[in-house]
Parts: structure tokens; sequence; C-alpha cells
């Protein structure tokens, strides 16, 4: 592949924002990856500081889900344990305890199984 403003020189690489070949007169090094020099250099800082941000985004939502995932796991056994307990004295309300506490265990799996995805 040649340099796509010099095609009489070979590209050293591409430019992250237009993808056209470079070579190393039109090359410029932005955030550890190519734009072209002068044209797409701000746009390619963008990029990347956006991609960055994504990153940490993800692993701030990874950390969330684990974090309602043991809430919702210790409330839902609070509940389906006093359900439990109180059911020879409470009777269905009893029983509307430990379906809430079934709810929230269910609520607490699913949320670990979305939080694995972000690791």
């Amino acid at each position: 592949m040649n340099c796509f403003y010099h095609p009489s020189s070979p590209a050293i690489g591409t430019c992250k924002y237009c993808q056209r070949g470079l070579c190393s007169d039109c090359a410029a090094v932005v955030d550890d990856v190519i734009a072209c020099k002068n044209r797409h250099e701000d746009e390619v800082h963008k990029f990347e500081t956006l991609a960055a941000r994504n990153l940490f985004q993800s692993e701030r939502v990874g950390s969330v889900y684990m974090r309602n995932f043991t809430f919702y796991g210790l409330v839902g056994l609070a509940f389906v344990g006093f359900g439990w307990w109180q059911l020879k004295w409470l009777g269905l309300q009893a029983a509307l305890f430990m379906a809430l506490g079934v709810f929230l265990l269910y609520a607490a799996i699913a949320n670990y199984l979305e939080g694995r995805k972000y690791k």
C-alpha cells in the first residue's frame, strides 16, 4: 500500500479516522495510534478518549451489578428466612414474605449473571 497523499511513497500505517494509507511524512502519532498529520489529529484523540471512557464505564457497570447481587441476595434470604420462621403464626402472610424473598433471590441471580458479562 502506498501513501494516499504521496502515491510514490510506501505507507507505514493507516489513519484511525479516515483509514487512508500514510507515509512517515504524513503520519502523526496521537495516543499511540496513527492519524493524518494536521488533518485528523483532533478527531483521533476524541476517538481514543471515548474508547477509554467506555472501558472505564464498563468496569463500573460490572461492579454495580455485583453490588446489586449482594444486596438482593441478602435481603432475599432475610425475607425467605423470616417467612419460614413465621409460617406457623402468620400463615398466608408468611408465604407472601417467602415469595418476595424468592423473587429477590431470582433478581440476585439475574444481576450476578449480567455482571459477569462486564469482566
